[in-house]
């Protein structure tokens, strides 16, 4: 099935809709779930985003996360395995009418995937340069790729990848101060 990318301006209904799933998701994977964070645009309040919510689940053992598979499918979400990421449980939701709403990235709490992904968010959040660079690239290749997903990804990777690098050092500085 082939599906628009979508990229709209920032709404502040995303983090209550995160806040309501989370609690949903944290109760599925019960207590081996350490913390449930907003990631990805959707957790970014001044730029545009696919209005998908992403979640990263910290967990003490990843593979009990195997074990949920069918709770997380009674609440909507499809199972798919790493889905391209060693050591990911990734799940994705889609609602009534075929529209993807959710993404689940779960990992292991000592991954370095968890550092990776909350100091881009966190980078952005404090970066207003370079999260309207990022805002503003979404957009362009949103309408360049309209219908190819692969491409729009594709677009963002090396920004992705500079952003990441930076981010996670200014992370790490932070922690030393």
């Amino acid at each position: 099935m082939m599906r628009k990318v979508e990229v709209v301006p920032y709404n502040p209904v995303w983090r209550g809709t995160f806040e309501e799933e989370a609690t949903h998701v944290a109760a599925v994977l019960g207590d081996n779930v350490v913390a449930v964070h907003h990631i990805g645009s959707t957790a970014i309040p001044t730029i545009h985003a696919k209005p998908i919510i992403d979640m990263l689940v910290e967990v003490r053992d990843i593979t009990k996360v195997d074990e949920c598979s069918l709770v997380m499918h009674a609440l909507g979400y499809e199972s798919m395995g790493e889905f391209g990421m060693a050591g990911r449980r990734f799940f994705r939701k889609e609602n009534d009418t075929g529209i993807r709403t959710h993404h689940v990235h779960t990992f292991a709490v000592d991954s370095a995937e968890v550092e990776r992904h909350l100091a881009f968010r966190d980078y952005l959040r404090v970066h207003a340069d370079d999260a309207q660079r990022y805002s503003k690239l979404k957009q362009d290749l949103a309408q360049q790729y309209q219908h190819d997903i692969e491409g729009y990804r594709d677009g963002k990777d090396a920004f992705i990848k500079d952003m990441q690098e930076k981010a996670v050092a200014w992370q790490r500085s932070q922690r030393k101060m």
